[in-house]
C-alpha cells in the first residue's frame, strides 16, 4: 500500500474540512474548467466536491502511487484481474467493436463475442419480424424475462430506459422468488405468444429455478409438449444444464463477464428483442466511446479516475460512509438499484487482495430515488441533517419528445445550488423579518430555517437518453468502481459475502420441510422457524 500518499490525501481532507465549496470558485478561478469534462455525450461536473486545489492535487497523486493506469492495463489485457477465482475480466470486449483483439489468459475472445452478438441478431431479428414463431405458429408478442441480481437488475434498467411508450414486443422482468411477482408479471399474458428467457450464469441460481420451474409449468398448461422448446431460451455460462433444463435454445457467455458487468452480453436479449438491434447496437457503441476515454485520457482528464477520486476524498478523507444518486430522469427510475449492486457488492470488501485486512473504509452505503420524488422524501436530511451525504445529480435536459424538462432540471440544478451554499441563521431571521415575522417570532424560526450548505454534489448532464449516452453512463459506472478498487487495493470482481447466507438458506429448507429447527440452530432463528412452519 502506498501509505504515504494516503497519508498526505488524509491530511489534505483534514486541511479541507472547513473549506467552503463556494469559496473555491474565486480562490482558484480555473476550478470550473478544471473540474468539468465532456465525454461521450456526457458532461461531468465535479466543481462542486469538497476538494481545494491542494485537496485534488493529493488525490490524483494517490491515484499514480496505486498504479490505476497499470492496474487499468492489466485490465484490458486480459490478465487475471479477478485473482481469488483466477479469472479474466472483460466486459469491455463484449462491446469493442467488430475486428477488437480481446483476450481473456491469453485466450482470443472477439471472435466468439462478434459470433454470439451475430446470433442474438438474426434470433431478435427473426423474432420481430414474425418469422420466429410459437408452437401454434402465432408470433410473439411479450418476452417474460427471469433472472435476479446481475441477470435482472441490468436488462431491467436498460428497458425501463429506452423502451418506447407502446412497445411491439413487450418485456416483463421477474427477479423476487415471492410468487406475487410471477403472478403480477403473467396477468393478461397469452401463453401461445410468450416467450421465457431464462439467464443464469451457472444456471443453479436457485431463485432463478424456481421462477423457470413455475414459468414452465405455467407453459405446459397451455403449450403441446413438443412445441415447448420454442417458448423456453436459456442465457448462460453452462449451456448444458439450460438444455437439460428444458431450454429449446440457449445463448452463452463466458466466466470473464462478472455478472454485474453482463448487460453487455447476451443476458440482455430480451432487451434486443423489445428495442431492435439498432438501439442495442448503440448502447455498446456509447460503453465503447467510454472505454476509449478511459484507456487514453491523462488521469486528471479522465472521468472514471475523476468520479472514483470524489468518492476516495469523501468516503476516507472526509469520512462520509454514504451517497446518493439523484436521478432528475424517469426512464432512470432503476439506475440507483443498479449502481448498489455495481457498487456495493464489488467493493463491499474488508481485506485487501493479499488478505490483509483493508483497514479503512471501503464502498459507501448507496441509495436513491428519482428527482423530484426524493425531494419530498430523504432530501430534508441531505440539507439539514447532520451527517453530509454527497449526491449525484443525474440530469436529463429532455426526457420527452413533445414536452421541455426545463421544469424537472431546474429543480436539480436548484437542489446543488442549494446543498453547496446553504443559509445562515442571519440571513434566515432577515427573511422572516422582511416576510413580517415580529422580532421574536424570526429569532424563534430562524434556527429551524438555516442551513449549514458546505455539502458536496457532482452533476452528469446529457442532452437525451439515448442508446449512446445509456451506454457511456453505466461504462463510466463500471470504470468509477475499478478505479475505486484499486486505490483501495482489494478485488473488485468477487463477491463471496453473498454465499453464506445461500448456504444457510439450504439448511434452513431442511428444516422447513422436516417441520422443526435442527438443533445447532441459535434459539432466535429457530423460534422464528418454528414460528413460520407453524
Amino acid at each position: 500500500m502506498p501509505h504515504a500518499a494516503w497519508a498526505e490525501l488524509e491530511a489534505a481532507a483534514r486541511r479541507d474540512a472547513d473549506a467552503r465549496i463556494q469559496d473555491q470558485f474565486s480562490a482558484d478561478p480555473d476550478r470550473l474548467a478544471r473540474l468539468t469534462l465532456d465525454v461521450a455525450g456526457l458532461h461531468i461536473d465535479l466543481s462542486k466536491q469538497s476538494w481545494t486545489h491542494a485537496g485534488l492535487k493529493a488525490a490524483l497523486d494517490l491515484a499514480r502511487a496505486c498504479d490505476v493506469e497499470g492496474r487499468r492495463a492489466a485490465l484490458f489485457n486480459g490478465e487475471a484481474v479477478n485473482l481469488t477465482e483466477g479469472r479474466a475480466v472483460l466486459h469491455p470486449a463484449l462491446r469493442a467493436p467488430d475486428g477488437a483483439d480481446f483476450r481473456a489468459l491469453e485466450e482470443p475472445v472477439s471472435a466468439e463475442v462478434e459470433a454470439v452478438r451475430a446470433e442474438m441478431k438474426a434470433y431478435a431479428e427473426a423474432l420481430r419480424s414474425g418469422n420466429e414463431t410459437g408452437a401454434s405458429g402465432r408470433p410473439f408478442k411479450t418476452v417474460l424475462h427471469i433472472g435476479i441480481g446481475g441477470s435482472d437488475l441490468g436488462p431491467r434498467l436498460i428497458w425501463d430506459a429506452l423502451r418506447p411508450l407502446d412497445p411491439a414486443i413487450d418485456l416483463r422482468f421477474v427477479a423476487n422468488i415471492d410468487p406475487r411477482d410471477m403472478a403480477e408479471a403473467l396477468i393478461g399474458l397469452d401463453p401461445e405468444t410468450t416467450l421465457v428467457i431464462v439467464v443464469s450464469k451457472s444456471f443453479t441460481t436457485q431463485e432463478t429455478l424456481l421462477n423457470a420451474q413455475a414459468a414452465k409449468a405455467w407453459l405446459a398448461a397451455a403449450l403441446p409438449a413438443e412445441g415447448m422448446a420454442k417458448h423456453f431460451i436459456g442465457v448462460t455460462a453452462a449451456p448444458e444444464k439450460a438444455t437439460a433444463f428444458g431450454c429449446g435454445r440457449t445463448f452463452a457467455f463466458r466466466d470473464w463477464v462478472g455478472g454485474r458487468y453482463s448487460l453487455w452480453s447476451a443476458v440482455s436479449l430480451s432487451c434486443v428483442i423489445g428495442l431492435g438491434w439498432d438501439a442495442f447496437q448503440g448502447f455498446l457503441d456509447g460503453a465503447a466511446a467510454l472505454d476509449r476515454h478511459f484507456l487514453e485520457a491523462p488521469l486528471e482528464r479522465n472521468a472514471p479516475v475523476m468520479l472514483a477520486l470524489a468518492e476516495i476524498y469523501n468516503v476516507d478523507g472526509l469520512h462520509r460512509p454514504a451517497r446518493t444518486i439523484a436521478p432528475y430522469a424517469h426512464d432512470l427510475r432503476r439506475l440507483p438499484a443498479f449502481l448498489q449492486q455495481l457498487e456495493m457488492e464489488s467493493n463491499g470488501k474488508q481485506v485487501r487482495r493479499d488478505g490483509a485486512p483493508v483497514g479503512r473504509q471501503t464502498c459507501p452505503v448507496i441509495f436513491g430515488e428519482p428527482g423530484a420524488n426524493g425531494q419530498h422524501a430523504f432530501f430534508q436530511q441531505l440539507h439539514q441533517g447532520p451527517q453530509v451525504v454527497p449526491v449525484e445529480f443525474i440530469i436529463v435536459s429532455r426526457t420527452c419528445e413533445e414536452t421541455p424538462s426545463t421544469y424537472l432540471w431546474s429543480n436539480a440544478l436548484a437542489q446543488a445550488q442549494a446543498l453547496m451554499q446553504g443559509k445562515t441563521e442571519t440571513q434566515a431571521r432577515a427573511e422572516l423579518i422582511a416576510s413580517g415575522a415580529s422580532e421574536d417570532e424570526a429569532d424563534r424560526l430562524a434556527p429551524h430555517k438555516a442551513f449549514p450548505g458546505n455539502r458536496p454534489s457532482t452533476a452528469i448532464l446529457m442532452e437525451r437518453l439515448t442508446p449512446q449516452t445509456l451506454g457511456a453512463l453505466i461504462a463510466l459506472y463500471e470504470h468509477k468502481t475499478f478505479v475505486e478498487g484499486v486505490l483501495w487495493d482489494i478485488n473488485s470482481f468477487d463477491q463471496w459475502g453473498v454465499e453464506l447466507g445461500k448456504v444457510l438458506a439450504k439448511a434452513l429448507l431442511k428444516d422447513a420441510a422436516a417441520g422443526a429447527p435442527s438443533a445447532d440452530l441459535d434459539p432466535s432463528t429457530a423460534d422464528l422457524l418454528r414460528r413460520l412452519t407453524a
